[in-house]
């Protein structure tokens, strides 16, 4: 029986351009709004110009008798990916984080429009790379790297995944109380919230907050493990601070008790707007998850 050919599906976010436009509707008007505060559109419009020869290139270079699909990040909870799609995530790193939750397993090739504007971690390919590593990968010869995730389950059996961290505190990321357990340790604490994150994780938010507090946790992105930090613990007589830093094993998790009158939230990967509630009363487990991104990695 004759089965559909592969289906390249190339996902983006808007450039800085293009949501100036959506606010001022023409480029005059952008220049105008921008020359009024001593500023150009010209960069915002290089920018935009230098990301859509980077998509156009990548694009031409998959094989002719291929499916094609694309898709923004606006729209990735209402687009419907197939089992067998590759992933063509063409931006900066954390476009690889903010589609990694709809995903089952497909592949994702990570091309970097700009080396000169985003590290490329996880964006590591360049446009004209494209072609031959999606060959590569239908042919099963890719290079593969299975990305850590860490999963959070509240106990109403809601559940949220997150490819670089989880956030657990305040909405506002005022002090947050609640009681913080580990193996057979338990604090009752109050902080700005607290960060678990990956492998992939470490090298973002979990990063500035390890400089800042001159703590080393070191995980690659394929360990099996996660690292939890708390932000600003504050000691006090009903408030410890002697759990502020650790490893998350393959088969441990950290548990959270919420002492959160309200504005109690979990999020995944920064988007703050994509939430779980955590008020008082509420417990959340988060740990590793079964689930991996399949990145395709360097050569």
């Amino acid at each position: 029986m004759p089965t559909n050919p592969p289906r390249a599906v190339f996902v983006t976010r808007e450039t800085d351009y293009q949501l100036l436009l959506q606010r001022h509707a023409t480029r005059d008007q952008i220049r105008f709004f921008l020359e009024t505060r001593g500023q150009s559109v010209d960069e915002a419009e290089s920018r935009h110009q230098n990301f859509e020869r980077a998509v156009h290139v990548a694009r031409n270079g998959v094989p002719r008798h291929w499916r094609q699909a694309a898709v923004s990040r606006k729209d990735f909870d209402r687009f419907l990916f197939e089992p067998e799609d590759i992933i063509v995530a063409v931006g900066q790193d954390g476009l690889v984080a903010n589609v990694a939750k709809y995903l089952d397993e497909q592949p994702v090739l990570g091309i970097n429009p700009d080396p000169s504007l985003y590290d490329g971690i996880l964006v590591c390919h360049a446009p004209h790379m494209a072609g031959s590593l999606l060959r590569a990968v239908a042919s099963g010869d890719g290079p593969i790297v299975p990305l850590t995730m860490a999963e959070a389950k509240l106990d109403d059996g809601a559940r949220l995944l997150a490819l670089n961290e989880i956030f657990v505190g305040h909405a506002s990321h005022q002090s947050a109380r609640y009681d913080l357990k580990i193996g057979d340790r338990r604090e009752h604490q109050s902080s700005s919230g607290i960060i678990i994150a990956t492998g992939t994780g470490v090298t973002g938010w979990a990063r500035s907050i390890m400089e800042a507090t001159n703590t080393s946790l070191p995980l690659s992105r394929e360990e099996r493990a996660l690292d939890y930090l708390v932000r600003e613990p504050f000691p006090s007589i009903a408030t410890g601070t002697n759990i502020r830093a650790g490893r998350i094993g393959s088969s441990e998790s950290l548990t959270i008790f919420s002492r959160l009158n309200e504005n109690g939230v979990v999020f995944a990967d920064g988007i703050e707007r994509d939430f779980l509630s955590f008020d008082w009363g509420r417990r959340i487990e988060i740990g590793v998850a079964e689930k991996t991104v399949r990145l395709v990695a360097q050569a």
